[in-house]
């Protein structure tokens, strides 16, 4: 049996310095928003044969004479394109349009016949500042509400093992691991958003929710147990029973969490450039998750034990 509880300083080390480290960058750098919390357009377009340079295409709608702001333009797949600027409306869009397949429709002929180069609209997002705005409000909302509802749940949930840490304290515990790995995450993708332009919208937002809910599952497996030793054996050793409990379901939790990546992998690797990030929050969230309801929440149910002692 590992005893996880007696080196817990060891992870509270670690996790604290990546916990800093990732709040730095969000204050600092800040992640990179998409157009579902800045307002504008999206369009992704995709050439039959030969796809232009970044700066040919921004050249191209610079040339068209719209007021588009500065282009974010980011290659996807073999042969496509992803294009963010300022909003615009359908005219403007047109316009767009006609400007790229004047600049990059081509025709040549060669011995194996005519080749052509031809432009074609995949998608195309847009919206207002006002819609922009209100969704960044509500996803906030959202996130509050959920750690909010974490803590009554785990605390109502573990009201019978009040003794020797009350059950609210399961709730914090719960929280606090929570926050860890949603602040890492973000870090994580405040680096991709710098250096890679990698943008958060929606999808981003629904990805964290779906941590929240992945990691306090996990967590409150992890603290079931625990409470099912508590009640059958005796809290006279509190920490024997924590490191009992997280060691009973030490196999369980990698074992769901490396069935859980395996698929998430597939879907970063094969899914798409639309879900591609999606995916890779999820792979963050989940893994660390999965460290913190072993390494973190439940140490601090010892650490919440010895304060009380230390007070009493």
């Amino acid at each position: 049996m590992i005893n996880i509880i007696k080196y817990k300083k060891i992870p509270f080390v670690i996790s604290s310095i990546l916990f800093i480290v990732s709040l730095i960058l969000i204050f600092t750098i800040g992640l990179r928003p998409g157009i579902d919390f800045t307002g504008g357009s999206l369009l992704e377009i995709t050439f039959s044969s030969e796809r232009p340079s970044n700066d040919q295409v921004k050249e191209s709608l610079m040339s068209s004479g719209l007021a588009l702001g500065e282009p974010v333009i980011q290659p996807t797949g073999e042969n496509g394109m992803i294009i963010r600027v300022q909003y615009m409306g359908e005219e403007e869009h047109q316009q767009v349009l006609t400007s790229l397949r004047t600049d990059f429709e081509t025709e040549a002929n060669s011995g194996a016949g005519t080749i052509e180069n031809k432009v074609w609209e995949e998608r195309i997002e847009t919206i207002g500042p006002a819609i922009s705005t209100h969704l960044k409000s509500r996803a906030i909302y959202a996130v509050i509400a959920v750690v909010i509802a974490i803590v009554f749940y785990v605390a109502y949930a573990f009201r019978k093992v009040s003794r020797p840490v009350q059950s609210w304290k399961y709730g914090i515990s719960a929280v606090i691991a929570l926050v860890h790995d949603v602040t890492l995450t973000m870090g994580i993708f405040v680096l991709l958003g710098k250096y890679l332009n990698v943008e958060v919208g929606i999808p981003f937002v629904v990805a964290l929710l779906t941590i929240l809910g992945y990691s306090v599952n996990d967590t409150i497996v992890v603290f079931d147990r625990v409470r099912e030793n508590l009640i059958k054996r005796s809290a006279d050793n509190f920490p024997e029973m924590v490191n009992l409990g997280v060691n009973q379901t030490l196999v369980r939790s990698i074992n769901t969490s490396l069935t859980t990546l395996v698929v998430l992998f597939a879907l970063f690797l094969f899914g798409g450039e639309s879900i591609k990030y999606f995916a890779l929050a999820l792979i963050m969230g989940i893994i660390s998750g999965t460290y913190s309801s072993i390494f973190l929440a439940s140490p601090l149910l010892v650490v919440w034990e010895e304060l009380s002692k230390r007070r009493s």
